[in-house]
């Protein structure tokens, strides 16, 4: 009797598409995991900073200026999934140097400058986003960036 178990990529793929239910963005969900050796070393999500009032609360900015996705980085109040993956990691001390990047979309370019200086390993997304630069810097960094399809997640 076998049993329909989920590859790695599909489970930890599952995974950050739960923790992106978590995120406060109004406009993307987003959510990410560092996993080195199989074993999940932290976790993010999308959204204002601890503490500050969500997105939701506070109207979206980027929505007000009508800024292009994949744009302007700076006018968000939010933080990146990947940002705040790598920053739990930080806060509690654990090194993700050599880990992958799961997240259910491609990273943007401040995210993918902060992976290569995290020495990330590999990125594997579902989710496309309008950024070359990104994968530009990437692969200029030779960080294997792989794409794996979405089971339903929500863009």
């Amino acid at each position: 009797m076998g049993l329909d178990r989920p590859s790695w990529d599909e489970y930890f793929m599952a995974l950050a598409e739960v923790v992106s239910r978590r995120a406060t963005c109004v406009r993307r969900g987003v959510g990410a995991l560092l996993v080195r050796d199989r074993r999940i070393l932290a976790t993010g999500y999308n959204g204002a900073p601890t503490g500050l009032q969500h997105c939701g609360q506070a109207g979206c900015m980027r929505e007000q200026m009508n800024v292009p996705s994949g744009q302007r980085h700076e006018l968000c109040r939010g933080l990146h999934a990947e940002q705040n993956a790598i920053i739990q990691a930080a806060l509690h001390g654990t090194s993700v140097r050599d880990s992958v990047l799961y997240v259910t979309h491609q990273p943007c370019v401040v995210c993918a400058k902060m992976l290569v200086n995290a020495q990330i390993k590999e990125i594997v997304f579902a989710g496309d986003y309008p950024d070359e630069l990104s994968r530009y810097i990437l692969e200029e960094a030779g960080i294997n960036l792989r794409r794996v399809p979405n089971e339903g997640g929500r863009e």
